[in-house]
């Protein structure tokens, strides 16, 4: 089983999303990988209550989605983490590049970057549409090509 890792700053919205929706579709299409997804900088986040984004998590329900990896609190990212996935997919290039640069820079080149902002930019439709259409791009990439490794360009 292949590993794909999404990081975000907090891991309460984007790379929660991101993680549930793709392992829902993945194993909807018999697809040999796995995600998981961290935060860059949970010491950074403020204000997050629960588990998931209160957002997020009512975009998965009403998609018909619900498990039960969307009930635990954000974690931090870790070298181990890093080091154990096949793809690292990092949600908004323009705050995670830096974050990742500061924190694990041996990875800032190696991690494939989106563009997708957060709420100080973008609304929540907006945020979820965008990672909807980005991770079905990215099942429909790893069903044509299931080996890709980490930092491949998959966009």
């Amino acid at each position: 089983m292949n590993r794909l890792l999404f990081l975000c700053t907090g891991n309460y919205y984007q790379s929660r999303f991101a993680e549930v929706l793709f392992n829902s579709l993945a194993s909807g299409c018999q697809l040999e990988w796995r995600a998981d997804s961290r935060g860059l900088a949970l010491d950074l986040t403020g204000g997050n209550v629960g588990p998931m984004s209160a957002a997020a998590f009512k975009r998965l329900v009403a998609m018909g989605i619900d498990c039960a990896s969307m009930q635990r609190f954000p974690k931090a990212v870790s070298a181990v983490d890093l080091h154990a996935a096949h793809l690292v997919v990092a949600l908004d290039e323009t705050e995670h590049r830096p974050l990742l640069r500061a924190r694990f820079p041996e990875w800032e080149n190696q991690a494939v970057y989106w563009l997708v902002h957060d709420l100080d930019k973008w609304t929540d439709e907006t945020t979820l549409t965008v990672i909807d259409s980005q991770v079905r791009r990215l099942v429909q990439e790893l069903r044509k090509n299931p080996v890709l490794g980490a930092g491949a360009k998959v966009r």
